[in-house]
């Protein structure tokens, strides 16, 4: 019985199946786009999947029999028909007589992209090749003298590599394929650049003054909540389980039921990042967080008199900002009572009608795969700086709230 095609979205029947040598296998797994279910990664075939003809050129064969291509209806004797090479588990070089098309695009450069709006956004988040450029430039000239100097690419595709490992959670290999450098390389090119981005992005203070908020503070939450100054939240990232025992229980999380990193995530009430506290293991709670944090230390200044902070019900911290007199701002809990009163219900919905900025700005931040499918072991101790740098990099996106909400 003829094996389906594995291309996503192909119901045709039969074709060639995947080589064995690595490196040719790699380009025909990037060439299909398939992503496997389950880790979310690079599909990995099995040994009778196939990619049907219509996925190739003509070209992508190679000639056996004088002029004559192998799908050419030819008569010819049985020894004459298996002379030509069609086996592509053959690891010869020699035989590899057809090949998905992906070298042609040679090495991966922003470059090569930059007039293809949609390939940079789904690569790197920004809008455009000028977006792009201008995030590389706010990180200024050191940029082009970090500690790791590598000659195959320049600053610019380094930043581009790394986007792209934090956006689309790619695989080192792959990375190694896509830019033509070793694996090795890869990976120092990206511990560098996600240190470099870290120190750089942390020089940007991101907390706003009381007048910025009110300045930019939308029409309808000016009436009803005109004293927040920020909404806070705790958003989880999925982590490979760590090897050592104390950090498996440090890590796991009894809401996620995974081991996860955790941190605590504000915004103002127009929608941009204003707060990104340090990460920590899954264990931790909300006001562990809050504890270790800045915004609890009077020489920050972070809060004025009569300040609101907007919150979910479980972040219970009114006792550690009373004096600052600073209110925080949760739904009402029943307290015994059967059901809430009328007001105080009308009070959860605007409050959760508000908040649903925080969850609108960590879904967003979300769409780096990297914090959705979960970090590696192998970059684990980075976590919280690649939390840290996806959630201040998301201030850089020009569609920030801009409603009256």
């Amino acid at each position: 019985m003829p094996q389906r095609c594995c291309v996503p979205g192909c119901k045709a029947s039969g074709g060639h199946r995947f080589p064995n040598d690595p490196t040719l296998r790699m380009k025909w797994r990037v060439a299909i786009r398939r992503t496997d279910v389950k880790t979310k990664k690079l599909w990995n075939p099995g040994q009778h999947d196939v990619v049907c003809y219509d996925h190739f050129l003509a070209t992508d064969y190679r000639r056996t029999l004088s002029d004559v291509q192998y799908e050419t209806e030819i008569e010819t004797t049985k020894e004459a028909q298996e002379s030509i090479i069609i086996n592509l588990n053959e690891s010869s070089q020699k035989s590899k007589n057809i090949q998905c098309d992906i070298p042609s695009f040679g090495k991966f450069s922003i470059e090569s992209f930059k007039e293809d709006n949609k390939i940079i956004n789904y690569y790197t988040g920004f809008q455009d090749f000028d977006h792009y450029m201008m995030f590389f430039h706010c990180l200024g000239p050191s940029a082009f003298d970090l500690e790791f100097k590598c000659t195959l690419l320049n600053p610019i595709d380094q930043l581009f590599m790394t986007l792209i490992k934090l956006r689309q959670n790619k695989e080192d290999i792959e990375l190694a394929m896509l830019f033509q450098v070793s694996q090795s390389t890869v990976s120092r090119i990206i511990i560098t650049w996600i240190n470099y981005l870290y120190f750089q992005l942390k020089e940007i203070n991101i907390w706003p003054s009381q007048e910025i908020i009110k300045e930019t503070m939308p029409s309808d939450f000016s009436k009803k909540f005109p004293k927040t100054r920020v909404i806070m939240d705790a958003t989880e990232i999925p982590i490979e389980r760590p090897s050592n025992v104390e950090s498996q229980s440090a890590t796991w999380s009894n809401y996620k039921h995974k081991n996860t990193l955790k941190a605590m995530i504000g915004c103002s009430p127009r929608g941009a990042i204003t707060f990104i506290s340090d990460s920590y293991g899954g264990s931790a709670s909300d006001r562990q967080i809050i504890e270790k944090s800045n915004l609890l230390d009077p020489a920050s200044q972070s809060f004025e008199k009569g300040d609101s902070i907007m919150a979910d019900r479980g972040i219970l911290v009114q006792d550690l900002f009373a004096n600052q007199g600073v209110q925080v701002n949760i739904p009402n809990f029943l307290k015994g009572k059967s059901q809430l009163d009328p007001a105080e219900v009308l009070h959860d919905r605007r409050v959760a009608s508000k908040r649903i900025h925080i969850e609108r700005v960590i879904g967003l931040t979300k769409s780096f795969k990297i914090l959705k499918h979960g970090i590696c072991k192998s970059k684990l101790q980075l976590g919280s700086r690649i939390v840290f740098i996806c959630f201040a990099i998301s201030n850089f996106r020009k569609n920030i709230v801009h409603r009256n909400a």
